[in-house]
């Protein structure tokens, strides 16, 4: 099966209104660049999607909030984008928050095919509400049932033709997992080479769960928040 993709254009030609996304990264570090602008300019709608950040205002997924692209958010943590804020209080989003450590095993279970699992994190607060709890060894846990959707965005360093995948350092974090949880999963790297030029001891995504692949066109990989002190503070 031919998995390279001329550009991320074709590559999201099909994404319907209303799909479900998972979009790789943590805050703007690893993220689908350029899927994500290819998306803004097919411009649908309706979408339900999960990543850990929400992007920035006028950056990332920030984009597609401005576009009034999607309906529903899952992540973890959305505090740089304040027009995600006024679309919450608006009643325009609808948006879930999940601890970021439930988030990424949830992401993980429906990966690996577990339709839910036990977690101390939550017990006792709003992320309870309407969740079973049991105890195990004298301990209370709360049941999260696993994160799956119809597309993975992802983000990776390089990749061959065959859809294997290897990242650099940060940029790993939520992509890796993400690839496994979805029906059809979208790469896109800064470098495609042939099969076998890259050390099969290097993969950290085997190209059986990555249907497309496209080389990036240009990477801007923004800051959130560049903090530095004066040289006088030594």
């Amino acid at each position: 099966m031919k998995k390279v993709f001329e550009n991320a254009d074709a590559a999201v030609a099909d994404i319907p209104d209303g799909a479900t996304l998972m979009l790789g990264g943590f805050g703007l570090c690893g993220i689908p660049e350029n899927l994500i602008a290819a998306l803004v300019r097919r411009g649908v709608k309706g979408l339900r999607t999960i990543s850990n950040n929400m992007g920035v205002d006028g950056f990332g997924m920030g984009l597609m909030l401005e576009a009034g692209m999607i309906a529903a958010h899952t992540g973890s943590y959305v505090g740089e984008n304040k027009r995600l804020e006024e679309m919450v209080i608006q009643g325009k989003i609808d948006l879930t928050l999940i601890p970021q450590g439930t988030l990424a095993e949830r992401i993980r279970a429906g990966g690996a095919g577990i339709p839910a699992f036990y977690t101390p994190a939550g017990v006792g607060t709003l992320v309870a509400d309407g969740k079973e709890t049991r105890e195990f060894d004298g301990h209370p846990y709360l049941m999260e049932r696993w994160l799956r959707a119809d597309f993975a965005l992802i983000k990776a360093w390089k990749g061959d033709t065959a859809g294997n995948l290897i990242y650099r350092r940060t940029a790993r974090n939520f992509n890796p997992m993400m690839a496994t949880a979805a029906k059809i999963t979208i790469a896109e790297v800064e470098e495609i080479v042939a099969p076998g030029e890259i050390d099969p001891d290097h993969v950290i995504t085997p190209g059986i769960y990555v249907q497309r692949i496209l080389r990036g066109e240009t990477y801007l990989k923004r800051i959130e928040r560049r903090t530095v002190r004066s040289a006088a503070a030594g």
